[in-house]
């Protein structure tokens, strides 16, 4: 069997938004009065994976005129951000689409030499008849859609039907749930196997609630996904969740000058919560109460 590859893995935060809350954020949602039912805000993240051999970059991120439009606040290009953590775009050998939401696949142009890896099952879940019904379709842009096709076209789109491994130390696993065709991310780091779980998991609230986000296609494979994504990873402490602003609470900056915009995710977590404190204690903290 080949030695898995070391990585280096970020995650670069491009976008935030301060407007959501917390009833917006899991399925079954609080009673009404909930005192915790309260802000529970949005980070927007790419994550970057550099080995002595190979770099791979999970998701894409949106534009500024996607910001623009949703008005989400927009720091940086996902690119730039990569950039600032000592990844070229155009060196990158592989990017994993985890799913075609438009908050993860709006620049493919910025990544010209890369392979893109999808599940075969999110190709149909967006071209499909899924997209006809408004509940499934507005979490999709027709844009990015064309642009899998462009770059299908291109050679360039490698399609997959449930697990692979992209090379020594980087796998995807198909886990459905969030969309028909979610994939996670697992990647061999110094401290083991990190799973960047993406949109299967939005906050770490999800998965210790085991209450899904409420944009979902199958329920019970969303629960599943949480299992899975446990399994495959090191720890519960390895498993990253897709939008929680707690993941830059959790993990140090590469640098000072890279507070607030990227952390490494392949050293441990620091604590951040007192011993004894309770789930909906700790969960609070993603909305920096």
């Amino acid at each position: 069997m080949t030695e898995p590859d070391i990585f280096e893995l970020y995650a670069v935060r491009y976008a935030h938004n301060a407007h959501r809350k917390s009833g917006h954020s899991f399925l079954v949602k609080s009673a009404p009065g909930d005192p915790h039912d309260g802000p529970m805000p949005m980070d927007y993240f790419v994550w970057g994976a550099v080995s002595k051999s190979r770099t791979v970059v999970v998701d894409m991120g949106f534009t500024e005129e996607t910001a623009r439009r949703r008005k989400h606040e927009f720091f940086r290009c996902p690119a730039d951000g990569l950039r600032l953590v000592g990844i070229d775009p155009s060196a990158v050998d592989d990017v994993v689409i985890t799913h075609m939401h438009w908050d993860h696949v709006g620049n493919f142009d910025k990544f010209p030499n890369a392979l893109f890896h999808i599940q075969e099952e999110e190709h149909r879940y967006v071209t499909g008849r899924d997209v006809h019904w408004k509940g499934f379709k507005t979490g999709v842009s027709a844009d990015d859609v064309c642009d899998l096709v462009r770059t299908t076209f291109k050679e360039r789109v490698v399609y997959h039907d449930g697990s692979a491994e992209i090379g020594p130390g980087v796998s995807i696993h198909f886990v459905g749930g969030h969309t028909r065709g979610q994939q996670i991310a697992r990647i061999h780091t110094r401290r083991g196997w990190v799973v960047v779980a993406s949109d299967a998991a939005h906050y770490y609230a999800n998965m210790r609630q085991r209450n899904p986000f409420p944009a979902v296609y199958n329920v019970g494979d969303n629960l599943l996904s949480f299992d899975t994504a446990a399994r495959l990873a090191a720890s519960p402490d390895h498993v990253i969740p897709g939008h929680d602003p707690l993941v830059m609470r959790y993990y140090p900056a590469p640098s000072p000058e890279l507070e607030g915009i990227a952390v490494r995710l392949d050293v441990d977590p620091r604590p951040i919560a007192p011993k004894g404190q309770s789930d909906a204690e700790i969960d609070s903290l993603s909305a920096g109460q």
